[in-house]
């Protein structure tokens, strides 16, 4: 009996060993990932994002071994609440989410919940190509140190574009903006909160008209938050009527703007991804005429993160597949405006002569915007300003779709 349950207990265990792999020993990761299916559960939004996604999961398919399957999100927290309830129901293995795009009051929901698998990330082989130093970002999630709890796999910074055909000169500004809309009804909109550009642009705004914008690096409840929001809810209240339908519908997601903008219905919109509006003139869904712009006093910046959760099934695939998301073919395609525009986090100069000439040999578009013309990222307020500003918001002015 005793040698029965000797034996029974060492296989409990190697099952979870192997569910655990170490990412300081790679060889054993390849080993372990090879044969299995991430789950890689990703906001699927956008043809463009789909599609690379595709792509990649091919990649490691055919490099490693490992199958990915795009459980396609219209909102992360659907993804945290299903890790969640399994950790409720006592699922601590065996769980049906993988690998999750995920950055701000996610990751520090998951963080502080315990639902995240880790240390990992800085164990990868391709983390030295990170750039830690230029890109603060790449490390401290919405000001929330990640820890090497999630792995960054993209760089994005509000831009603003417009269409130069109606609109030559945009608004530079939150004020001028407000002043723009009132003698422009119905040509400007944002997506409804809590879609995250929808809330982005709240922060945005919020950036542009605070007394002293130093105190969104904080938790909300250490602040005057009625104080600091007072001039937010003011412009607000100005703008929603000279927006798009009279504030009365909004589009549901960032890719819905192209589509009013190619239609003629808007002038001017905003976005996460500096390379944006290059891609979707390559792809034929914005006319040429559209350029993009920043308004003054900068624009908030941070980093797109992949984490795996504590329970996830496919532990060693999910991060086989953060690796290759960090490799330079990955990142230089990511950049690439015919495939998504986005920036890259690694340091390029670190890099060996022939993956800089990945990046070197990218056109960025005829909208996208120099490195200098983009200026430097405002940080993310802390997670509780997302929170607390979706909540105010939808209470004030959010509408039935």
């Amino acid at each position: 009996m005793n040698r029965l349950f000797s034996a029974f207990a060492l296989a409990v265990f190697a099952q979870g060993a192997a569910a655990d792999p170490d990412p300081a020993d790679w060889g054993a990761v390849l080993q372990d990932a090879r044969g299995q299916t991430v789950y890689w559960n990703a906001w699927g939004g956008s043809t463009a994002t789909n599609d690379f996604i595709r792509w990649a999961g091919d990649q490691v398919e055919q490099r490693h071994g490992v199958v990915v399957e795009h459980v396609k999100l219209s909102d992360t927290a659907d993804a945290v609440s299903r890790v969640l309830a399994e950790k409720t129901a006592g699922k601590d293995a065996g769980g049906a989410v993988d690998l999750i795009w995920i950055n701000g009051a996610n990751f520090a929901a998951m963080k502080e919940a315990g639902l995240l698998f880790g240390p990992w990330a800085e164990n990868l082989p391709n983390w030295p190509l990170v750039d830690i130093e230029g890109k603060p970002a790449v490390t401290s999630d919405f000001t929330v140190p990640t820890e090497g709890l999630e792995s960054p796999w993209a760089m994005a910074q509000v831009v603003f574009y417009h269409d130069t055909a109606r609109l030559p000169e945009p608004p530079r500004s939150i004020p001028a903006l407000l002043e723009w809309a009132a003698a422009h009804p119905g040509r400007f909109t944002f997506p409804q909160p809590p879609d995250f550009l929808g809330t982005t642009f709240l922060k945005q705004a919020l950036y542009g008209l605070a007394e002293d914008p130093a105190l969104l690096q904080t938790p909300v409840e250490a602040t005057d938050y009625a104080a600091v929001t007072a001039p937010l809810w003011a412009f607000l209240d100005d703008l929603t009527p000279n927006l798009w339908r009279r504030g009365r519908a909004y589009p549901q997601t960032g890719p819905r703007q192209l589509q009013l903008m190619a239609d003629g219905e808007i002038d001017l919109a905003l976005s996460f991804s500096p390379g944006e509006a290059s891609t979707a003139i390559a792809n034929g869904e914005l006319p040429d005429t559209v350029r993009t712009f920043v308004i003054d006093g900068g624009t908030i910046g941070n980093a797109s993160f992949v984490a795996i959760p504590y329970n996830a099934t496919a532990k060693a695939g999910a991060m086989v597949l953060a690796d290759f998301l960090l490799s330079p073919e990955a990142q230089a395609r990511a950049q690439d405006p015919a495939v998504l525009g986005y920036g890259t986090v690694l340091a390029t100069n670190r890099l060996d002569p022939a993956d800089r000439a990945l990046f070197d040999a990218l056109e960025l578009g005829i909208a996208t915007l120099t490195p200098a013309e983009l200026g430097p990222a405002l940080p993310e307020p802390h997670p509780s300003w997302a929170v607390a500003l979706e909540k105010d918001w939808t209470a004030r002015f959010g509408v039935a779709q």
